[in-house]
């Protein structure tokens, strides 16, 4: 039987993220979903090691990659336009609810049950999505970091509005992130490549 569930998929690609903003740097939802899952990844790692939790980081990775393959068919709705109103909301949540289970669709028969947990986000377990959501949100933090250090005030309102969401998840896998590794993202490639330890920090609110 064929399938195109991967070719579809593959298609987020093409989907622009921060569609109301002016970008100096496009982002598309494909390499999005690449950074996510990688920070995912390590804030499970981070909870394994500092914090005594048990959680199975291959899984989290594996999640947060097919976090947002819904937009396919959805596209990616801007946080002002989706959180305008509660009926926008509810409406939309409607939505991709219904876009996730025609993907799962889209797959043979025998494989639906390995993918509804990772496609359908009512199905990811809650320790598992309070984690990719810690990653979604710093992802969208450093996106905004770099369009103010490329010169775009454009993003200067959503930096602020990120860094106290990063402040108000109170998980100390996300302070440790930005304490170690969100710093870095502020040098260039020669001085990373220099190992210029004068790392300029990010600040958590502008």
């Amino acid at each position: 039987m064929q399938s195109h569930f991967f070719a579809y998929i593959s298609k987020i690609r093409w989907i622009v993220r921060w569609g109301l903003k002016r970008n100096a740097i496009p982002e598309n939802v494909m390499e999005h979903s690449w950074e996510v899952a990688t920070i995912a990844h390590v804030l499970a790692v981070i909870g394994n090691k500092r914090y005594g939790a048990d959680y199975d980081v291959n899984a989290v990775a594996t999640a947060a990659l097919y976090h947002d393959v819904s937009e396919v068919i959805t596209g990616d709705m801007p946080t002002p336009i989706k959180y305008h109103s509660a009926g926008m909301q509810k409406a939309f949540k409607e939505v991709e609810i219904q876009a996730e289970q025609e993907l799962v669709n889209l797959l043979p028969e025998d494989l639906r049950d390995a993918f509804e947990p990772l496609v359908v986000s009512s199905r990811v377990p809650a320790d598992v999505t309070k984690l990719i959501k810690g990653a979604d949100t710093i992802a969208a933090f450093l996106k905004c970091q770099e369009e103010l250090k490329a010169g775009n005030p454009e993003f200067a309102k959503a930096a602020e509005d990120i860094a106290m969401r990063l402040k108000g998840f109170a998980m100390p896998e996300v302070n440790d992130f930005l304490a170690i590794f969100a710093p870095s993202y502020k040098l260039t490639l020669d001085e990373l490549l220099n190992g210029n330890d004068k790392v300029r920090h990010l600040p958590l609110q502008q």
